[in-house]
């Protein structure tokens, strides 16, 4: 008689606390970001829409861009992840969004599980939970297809992890490990040129991790991922146009010419208004006076964090704890870095709302830079040695409350203005449709209106973008300029009582009122029985 074979029942990893906690917390953030996917919140734009057209045209086979129409210097792998589903799909937002919102949860987890190798379980846990907060600003860099930084901040910390579980013997396939150390770099680099600062210290805690095996086979795949992650921008770089490569349009950008703001100005917009609004203590208008008190801590946090991860590394016992350290310290060595690039830029004074998005990548480094608060807090409680100790603990856990109240505050703000930004999103669907119904193929329109208005039509809707004066603006797709300067009668949309709209009544004299056909949305729609093309 044969013997039964007993099964044994397979255990699934249990979670400790600290785990469950931040699973929980985790989810409900992906779980706030995707009701917010679902309603196009944040509201979309023309640039946004730029990518949603080249994951279009990814998806019909015909192109394969590697820059940014019109930029040569920013990837396009937002839209090569989207490609497939607006394929399937076809022109939409959520759709488009929904390969961002799974890169949100990818950075999410490395996050957790990084912080919880170099700090501590709970101290992971809670900067999970912050992380599942999430103003306007801090939303809209996590899930609008602007390019780069979504995808670049899970790659930084994903490259961390390697170098450290090389450090610690934790990982089986060390030249492939390293490897994909390189790729993760070279698409980084291809994607988003802001995040060279912590590529850099990266790279340190590699060498760090694995001195002798970077020497072998192990530094051959490591610079093999690396060139082929950034394989597309060197083939586009080595075919370009003089002065077109991406170095130089960078560059180019960079140095434009301009007045210079003294470093005084420069520090307090990136400190008291653009560290804020990246952590998500602000609204999208500017931080008021009480939201900004994060932004002068700032500074004094990297420090601390610098001397603790100094401490770390010489109390370590081996090799991998001084690893670790070293990757402490290349957390607070990257957001230093990325700060000081930042303000070394005239726009962290003229324009800290609109140009605080390149800070957000400073996310990467958060638990490092709250590391000091945690292990002040620690010492409130009444283990704690000497008065001194415990009032330095009641100050961490004080600014740790206060962050945390902060955050919540201003996520339910954003919340609040759903409405308001949802009313915004339905006008701009209602101007499609108003332009489709008036039977208009080619119209010419200003940049902000111009690709949103041709992806909420699935390009039966093309656009050529003219500045306040009535000519040529900035056309980043030269093929739908081409098409509509072709059209024997264009038509024109535009907002009302914009300087556009008045030079075009002015051009059209008494034809202007029988040429308008509807208005909506703030807007006026004219079909002309001439085209009126002053530039020419």
């Amino acid at each position: 008689m044969a013997t039964p074979v007993r099964r044994t029942a397979r255990r699934w990893p249990r979670c400790d606390r600290p785990a469950l906690v931040a699973l929980l917390l985790g989810l409900a953030g992906v779980g706030y970001r995707l009701v917010l996917t679902l309603f196009t919140l944040p509201t979309s734009n023309s640039d946004e829409a730029t990518f949603g057209l080249a994951a279009l045209h990814i998806a019909a086979g015909g192109e394969r861009p590697v820059f940014l129409y019109g930029q040569r210097y920013m990837g396009m792998l937002e839209s090569y992840l989207a490609a497939p589903l607006v394929g399937l799909a076809g022109p939409s937002w959520p759709v488009l969004r929904l390969p961002l919102l799974a890169l949100y949860a990818l950075f999410v987890w490395l996050t957790y599980r990084l912080t919880r190798r170099l700090f501590s379980p709970w101290f992971a846990a809670f900067v999970v939970g912050l992380l599942a907060l999430g103003s306007e600003r801090v939303v809209r860099d996590q899930l609008t297809v602007v390019g780069g930084r979504p995808e670049v901040k899970p790659a930084v910390v994903a490259m961390l992890l390697i170098a450290v579980g090389l450090a610690e013997r934790r990982i089986g396939h060390r030249f492939l490990a390293t490897g994909l150390f390189g790729l993760l770099a070279g698409m980084a680099l291809w994607s988003d040129w802001l995040i060279v600062p912590y590529l850099a210290v990266a790279g340190v805690v590699l060498v760090w991790a694995a001195p002798r095996e970077l020497v072998g086979w192990a530094g051959v795949l490591l610079v093999a991922g690396f060139l082929v992650g950034v394989a597309p921008m060197i083939k586009d770089n080595l075919v370009a146009p003089a002065g077109q490569d991406s170095l130089s349009v960078f560059r180019e950008i960079s140095t434009r010419a301009g007045a210079t703001p003294a470093w005084s100005q420069r520090v307090r917009g990136g400190l008291l208004e653009g560290v804020p609004l990246a952590t998500g203590l602000c609204p999208m208008d500017g931080c008021a006076r009480w939201q900004q008190w994060f932004g002068l801590l700032y500074p004094l946090l990297l420090a601390v964090a610098a001397a603790l991860g100094l401490v770390a590394y010489r109390r370590a016992v081996d090799g991998a704890g001084r690893v670790r350290a070293v990757a402490q310290l290349a957390l607070v060595a990257g957001a230093g870095l990325t700060l000081l690039a930042y303000v070394r830029s005239p726009l962290a004074a003229t324009d800290p709302l609109g140009n605080s998005r390149y800070l957000s990548v400073l996310q990467i480094s958060l638990p490092a830079v709250l590391w000091p608060l945690w292990s002040a807090a620690r010492r409130a409680g009444p283990g704690a040695a000497g008065a001194a100790g415990r009032l330095v603990g009641v100050l961490g856990t004080a600014v740790l409350a206060a962050l945390t109240a902060t955050a919540l505050v201003v996520t339910g703000a954003f919340v609040a203005s759903a409405g308001s930004l949802r009313a915004e999103e339905g006008r701009a669907r209602e101007l499609a449709a108003a332009v489709r119904r008036a039977g208009l193929r080619e119209v010419y329109t200003d940049y902000w209106t111009c690709h949103r208005l041709i992806f909420n039509t699935g390009e039966a809707v093309v656009c050529g973008v003219l500045d306040g004066n009535l000519t040529p603006g900035q056309n980043r797709y030269p093929a739908y300029w081409r098409r509509v300067a072709r059209a024997q009668r264009p038509g024109y949309v535009l907002a009302v009582g914009s300087s556009a709209e008045r030079g075009l009544r002015r051009l059209l004299g008494d034809r202007a009122d029988a040429a308008v056909v509807t208005e909506v949305s703030g807007y006026r729609v004219y079909h002309p029985e001439t085209p009126v093309r002053p530039w020419r």
